[in-house]
């Protein structure tokens, strides 16, 4: 997994991997690592959420607003 960027200076987001068609998030305060695809939420999130992933901005803003809990699966 890649470090997030985090130049908002205060992301929940720790590190991100993007897959063909997925985005694999940790977050700051949790072990578990959490899978989003084109299953759940859905292709059109995963790639708004790998820009922002590449940007380093916004990425933990996105996933609160738009897709929370709407992962296809964790991994702990």
């Amino acid at each position: 997994m890649q470090r997030y960027a985090n130049q908002g200076g205060h992301s929940g987001v720790a590190a991100y991997e993007c897959r063909p068609g997925e985005i694999r998030l940790k977050f700051v305060d949790r072990a578990t690592i959490y899978v989003y695809s084109g299953v759940s939420p859905g292709a059109q999130h995963v790639r708004a959420m790998q820009r922002l992933a590449a940007s380093g901005r916004g990425l933990a803003t996105y996933v609160n607003r738009h897709v929370r809990d709407d992962y296809e699966y964790a991994i702990d």
